[in-house]
């Protein structure tokens, strides 16, 4: 489990493709002196298992799965990832809960640049910004944010200037895709109501107390 606040870049040293799947290599530089092998990192948002650690340089696997449905396939040599270490019992929990599991990827729309801040426009699928609400949470390449609007399958987010800064976001432009992972909230609410629709009723107070929303 994750916050979507990001603790520091890695850059990438390679990515080797294999069938069914591939490897992973960071440069880490001197970011964690306790990194331990088996230990979870979110990479761009997605969930990985530290597998070798050479000095700097930590390898993880990405299976064919992870491949297809995020962008950890796109990955150049040299670029940077957001990096975030899973959430301890007792920390702050600054952003909202992530999981780590992608859901699929967008593509950034617009990058406009106010004072203070910077407003973004995503383009994703309909079966995600089905799940989303404004002001509700979404994690776009593991970055917490919130949603400021929303129509159809395009949402937009406002980013201050510390995030442009601190992530990826920062010099990420128009066209580029970004992995992104629906709130779990939006999730549950998804499956109860498909649920209901499948068996021709309303929703009733009960059930919701039942699903844990009252």
């Amino acid at each position: 489990m994750f916050t979507g606040i990001i603790e520091n870049l890695a850059s990438v040293k390679n990515l080797s493709l294999k069938a069914g799947g591939g490897e992973l290599f960071l440069n880490f530089s001197d970011l964690y002196d306790d990194l331990v092998l088996g230990e979870s990192i979110a990479v761009n948002g997605v969930c990985l298992t530290v597998k070798e650690i050479s000095g700097r340089i930590v390898s993880f696997d990405v299976s064919g799965e992870t491949l297809k449905k995020t962008t950890l396939g796109n990955l150049r040599y040299a670029e940077n990832v957001n990096i975030e270490r899973a959430l301890r019992m007792g920390d702050r929990l600054g952003g909202h809960f992530v999981t780590g599991h992608v859901d699929g990827t967008g593509i950034i729309k617009e990058k406009r640049q106010s004072a203070g801040q910077c407003t973004m426009s995503f383009s994703a699928e309909k079966r995600f910004t089905d799940m989303m609400i404004e002001k509700g949470s979404v994690a776009i390449d593991g970055i917490s944010l919130t949603i400021v609007d929303l129509s159809d399958s395009i949402f937009s987010v406002a980013v201050i200037s510390y995030t442009l800064a601190a992530t990826t976001l920062g010099f990420k432009k128009a066209g580029d895709p970004v992995n992104i992972e629906i709130d779990m909230m939006g999730k549950w609410i998804k499956r109860l109501l498909s649920n209901l629709q499948e068996k021709k009723g309303g929703i009733t107070r009960e059930q919701l107390m039942e699903q844990g929303f009252l």
